[in-house]
């Protein structure tokens, strides 16, 4: 399987090759600050990714020293003119994007260098997976402007916890790599993003794809944390039905045959042709 996609837009570069998607934002010389031209460019890389059955896995890193400074300083300033009707149309994109990402059908993993203030943030906490670098730094600045973090707010706080969340988004400071880690922000740290990532993606590569896909739904359901007569229905209901499907008959038919399963054959087969 050789490269299926390449495209780049004014501020987000995309690549898909043997099952694995890459969304750079390409924003170097603005450390990758956003504003409403780069949110609808994330938001069309994701639903052509997620509508893309080639793309197993997506892979969310940026170009430059830094992931992202958050938003654009102009579009602020557009912003600050803007009225109600118009900055709720705006924050509407914002918030778009981020549940995108969030629920994106495949496993995504981002990868974090440098600074990664305000949204970006919350971009991070909406992947499954997350690798800082050791000068990776964090901060939801927003009340050093007047402003709160309330777009990306669910994603952050349910990655670090309210407790959390009240410290770091009432005192808008810095926090490095690996308090990042301890407030489960990133799970690991690494210079080598790209080398630490790659046992990572083996990984999911030689997973079920509905499987994963699946997954990720069971969990965004269960996340009220309750567990009543509903959440056992469900569950239940859930696990029939993925046992009856043609993904779920293959995977325990290959299990008993000592065989491969068909979606581990095709991962062989684009890893052996890189």
């Amino acid at each position: 399987m050789t490269s299926e996609f390449s495209n780049r837009l004014n501020f987000v570069n995309c690549t898909l090759e043997n099952g694995v998607g890459e969304l750079i934002l390409d924003r170097a010389d603005k450390h990758n600050a956003f504003d409403e031209v780069m949110i609808n460019e994330m938001i069309q890389s994701l639903e052509h990714f997620a509508n893309n059955s080639n793309c197993q896995v997506l892979i969310l890193k940026a170009n430059g020293k830094n992931f992202s400074a958050g938003a654009d300083l102009n579009w602020m300033r557009n912003q600050a003119k803007m009225d109600f009707e118009q900055n709720l149309a705006d924050a509407n994109e914002l918030a778009k994007l981020m549940s995108m990402l969030d629920k994106f059908p495949k496993p995504t993993i981002a990868l974090v260098q440098g600074a990664a203030f305000g949204g970006a943030l919350g971009l991070i906490c909406c992947c499954d997976i997350a690798i800082a670098n050791a000068r990776a730094s964090f901060c939801l600045s927003e009340v050093k402007l007047g402003l709160i973090p309330a777009v990306i707010s669910p994603y952050v706080t349910r990655a670090m916890g309210q407790r959390a969340a009240r410290r770091y988004m009432l005192t808008a400071e810095r926090f490095n790599a690996q308090a990042a880690q301890s407030l489960n922000v990133v799970h690991e740290i690494d210079d080598d993003l790209d080398a630490h990532a790659k046992p990572i993606i083996d990984a999911l590569l030689a997973n079920s794809p509905q499987g994963m896909a699946w997954v990720k739904t069971l969990l965004s359901t269960l996340e009220n944390g309750v567990i009543d007569q509903n959440t056992l229905d469900y569950t239940s209901e859930r696990i029939a039905r993925i046992r009856v499907s043609d993904e779920g008959q293959e995977g325990l038919n290959a299990f008993f045959e000592k065989r491969s399963p068909n979606w581990k054959l095709d991962s062989d087969t684009a890893q052996g042709a890189q």
